[in-house]
């Protein structure tokens, strides 16, 4: 269940743009995985590398301003 946790955010992120640009400034997959608890996703870091790698995604980070290109749409 939690990997469809992860899955619903990246999802709601794909759709939703200001939700995105939140995510996109978090520094590292710890800080994204705490502010998702924040906002009722519930999934850990762990599930999280699953389930990118599973969509062949990393969650490195590029340009200025800062985006991941792991966004579901």
């Amino acid at each position: 269940m939690a990997k469809e946790e992860a899955e619903r955010l990246l999802i709601d992120g794909g759709s939703d743009k200001k939700l995105r640009l939140k995510y996109d400034q978090t520094e590292d997959m710890d800080a994204f995985v705490a502010l998702a608890s924040v906002d009722g996703y519930d999934f850990t870091a762990g599930e999280l590398l699953e389930v990118l790698q599973g969509a062949g995604d990393t969650f490195e980070s590029q340009g200025n301003p800062r985006c991941r290109q792991i966004w579901w749409s």
